[in-house]
């Protein structure tokens, strides 16, 4: 009789702790494995009630991606940074918000934050600073080509390729 209560004590645990978790924002089946399993609870128990909010609704691993992508998007991330950040959370597929924007449309976003940062000025004779600037860039996500194109963006009018 132990050993069932021990178990029901196991599952209230995990469905109130992942429910929490859940009330403060969305987060994939991965993070909350992880952050279930670093409670020490059981993985067969986590396993069940985590299919059980799947079915509820309640865990939805494409709405966490898309969520996701476009609080990081905004925040000036490029997409090769978002899709590493998915995969580092467990999803390993492309959200539908990042596949519809456009090459042109990240070139747009690593303009804004160049011209955000450090200004639109020419860069053609400061070999240095463009290097600065492209490694900054770099590091948010964005392609080779994507930087690129926004480097040589000098007037806010051009931002649109």
């Amino acid at each position: 009789m132990a050993k069932q209560e021990n178990s029901e004590d196991q599952e209230y645990k995990v469905r109130s702790v992942a429910l929490r978790l859940l009330a403060r924002r969305e987060h994939s089946r991965h993070e909350l494995v992880m952050k279930l399993q670093q409670r020490k609870l059981d993985r067969s128990i986590i396993s069940l009630v985590l299919d059980d909010y799947e079915r509820e609704g309640w865990l939805d691993d494409d709405r966490f991606s898309d969520v996701y992508s476009r609080q990081r998007i905004d925040l000036g991330y490029g997409p090769v940074k978002v899709l590493a950040e998915l995969q580092q959370r467990g999803i390993h597929r492309t959200p539908r918000c990042l596949a519809e924007l456009a090459d042109a449309d990240w070139v747009r976003n690593a303009t804004r934050l160049r011209e955000k940062r450090f200004g639109l000025a020419d860069l053609n004779g400061d070999w240095d600073e463009k290097m600065r600037q492209a490694r900054f860039l770099t590091r948010r996500g964005f392609t080779a080509n994507q930087v690129d194109q926004a480097l040589n963006v000098t007037e806010p009018d051009d931002s649109c390729p």
